[in-house]
């Protein structure tokens, strides 16, 4: 059903972004009326905030970027993975900031900020303020980290937002252990369980098991492709010896992975019978939680928030599956000031897409140093496509179709121009990689990633060439200790900690997905036999040596 018309009022043009236009699925237009903001019939809808920073709180909902599916709430969203109509879950409204509200935020630790944030995406109704505060300080007890996030202020204004001080050395830790918690909250109520589902180029599947590793009510099932992560990201996956963690290395690359996760979430029957969801990036949590990377980015870096209209911040963010640029284009929405800039490494489709309106599939995806970038097939493109054609859900699914059938899609003119407007993007070969960390060591001591360093590299071609004068923070999405072989390709040493020494002697497990095998069945079985351990330890106890071990390779380090 289309939106009601606008009600008499006046826009808030500082802070809301242009209106969508009126379709299905199409966001609510916010209008400001004497310090308070309405949705266009009139009537309060939260958790937009009004002009003195109190939130009007009402039900947030979710619905599907496809349109065919009914809305949820943040719940509903949590336990899901694809839609049931093939798309990805989104706010029904983006909330607006206001001038007032930012300046407070302005003064919020990383935590209190995640906090606000996440407060205005799940309704208290779900999950009371208390209750959600104490799940992100749990979720965030594990960091090394006094602050969680370190902002590392370099050589010529390098300024690099460290996001990778959790257990596993990467960004996803952050959301996906607040993600966690908010599954164990539920579950905890309904006793219910689910099954986890989670391809990985690298990083993923480590944060993933550590946030619900030993839950009794989740089995997880993380598939790696094998031989294109590192060995210290594969040791974090298959060194967990829990009897709700199964570990699969695939013998082919992350988009075949994903393809085959897509195939069993879109079997309706199978899917609601073992509780799937997923803790990639189309779980809208994870989205939810990276907001506050830009957030707490912008507030670090902008040089003030005492003039009008604010200052701009360049947010430099390192783009695979793209969860995290996602992110960034929602707080945009909400109104923060920030040019987002989407790097990419030679799997440059992102790249494509926003220079040429080119969003086509390369025939190969191609091993890179920033391996947990080589992706060809950026799941959450189709969120910001959503975003940008104001919520336009039947052309969302048209262009989602073709590009799923033919790999190839030629955005349309007025599409891409909203795009190329909304980001920047650049793209950085193996040897652009090397070259960044290695200048970053030379002048300040400082060892890169290698996907930091593709935004390393970025911030490096602007500076040579004078480009902007614009302050500027290129998110760090793991420590370099994760990446040793590209750390020797640059001519520099490993810094490794004790953690990730350890791992090498450690006992492995793990199950092969060979080519020519029919995955799906190897999953499907793998899946039913870990709802019926589920079962026969709620009524029988089942004996240690029996529980999740059949059908996989276990070695000792």
């Amino acid at each position: 059903m289309d939106p009601p018309r606008p009600a008499p009022g006046r826009h808030f043009p500082a802070l809301l972004p242009p209106p969508p236009p009126h379709g299905p699925g199409a966001v609510a237009e916010l209008i400001r009326v004497k310090g308070w903001v309405f949705t266009t019939s009139g009537s309060f809808f939260s958790p937009f905030v009004c002009s003195c920073g109190a939130a009007l709180k009402a039900p947030m909902e979710y619905v599907s970027t496809r349109g065919g599916s009914r809305a949820v709430d943040f719940e509903g969203a949590l336990f899901s993975g694809y839609a049931p109509d093939g798309g990805l879950f989104m706010p029904r409204s983006i909330p607006s900031l206001d001038g007032a509200t930012l300046q407070r935020w302005s003064r919020l630790a990383y935590p209190e900020l995640v906090k606000e944030l996440c407060s205005l995406f799940i309704a208290p109704e779900l999950v009371p303020r208390s209750a959600l505060n104490d799940l992100i300080d749990r979720a965030f007890s594990r960091f090394r980290h006094k602050d969680v996030v370190h902002m590392s202020r370099l050589k010529d204004g390098l300024n690099v937002l460290e996001l990778w001080h959790g257990v596993t050395y990467a960004f996803k830790d952050l959301s996906l252990s607040c993600t966690g918690q908010f599954l164990q909250y539920f579950l905890e109520k309904k006793q219910k369980h689910i099954t986890i589902l989670v391809g990985t180029s690298g990083d993923t599947g480590s944060s993933a098991i550590e946030s619900v590793r030993g839950q009794q009510n989740m089995d997880i099932f993380v598939l790696l492709p094998e031989g294109l992560c590192t060995q210290i990201q594969e040791l974090q996956m298959t060194t967990v010896i829990e009897d709700n963690v199964h570990v699969f290395a695939a013998h082919g690359n992350s988009d075949q992975i994903d393809e085959l996760i897509k195939e069993l979430f879109a079997d309706v029957d199978f899917s609601r019978k073992y509780n799937l969801m997923s803790l990639n990036s189309v779980n809208w949590s994870r989205i939810m939680v990276q907001i506050a990377h830009h957030f707490y980015a912008y507030f670090r870096c902008a040089p003030s928030l005492d003039t009008t209209p604010l200052p701009v911040v360049e947010i430099v963010v390192p783009t695979g599956g793209g969860g995290n640029i996602t992110a960034g284009c929602i707080a945009q929405k909400m109104g923060l000031p920030i040019q987002l800039v989407a790097v990419v490494n030679s799997n440059d489709i992102i790249h494509r897409a926003v220079q040429h309106g080119d969003f086509s599939a390369s025939e190969h995806v191609k091993a890179t140093l920033a391996s947990a970038m080589d992706i060809q097939e950026p799941c959450n493109v189709e969120r910001i496509l959503w975003l940008l054609s104001g919520c336009d859900s039947h052309l969302t699914k048209v262009l989602m179709e073709q590009f799923t059938a033919s790999k190839s899609l030629k955005l349309p003119e007025a599409l891409h121009r909203k795009l190329s407007e909304t980001l920047r993007s650049s793209s950085a070969s193996d040897e652009d990689i090397v070259r960044a960390m290695q200048r970053c060591w030379e002048e300040n001591r400082c060892l890169l990633c290698p996907h930091t360093a593709v935004a390393a590299h970025y911030h490096y071609s602007q500076l040579d060439s004078c480009a902007s004068s614009t302050p500027r923070c290129c998110l760090a999405s793991a420590s370099a200790a994760k990446f040793q072989d590209a750390v020797l390709r640059a001519g520099l040493v490993p810094q490794l900690p004790p953690e990730i020494t350890a791992l090498t002697a450690m006992e492995t497990r793990s199950t092969a997905l060979r080519r020519g095998e029919d995955w799906a069945r190897v999953l499907r079985d793998r899946i039913a036999a870990a709802m019926q351990g589920w079962e026969a330890r709620r009524g029988v106890s089942v004996p240690p040596g029996l529980q999740g071990v059949g059908g996989q390779v276990v070695t000792q380090g």
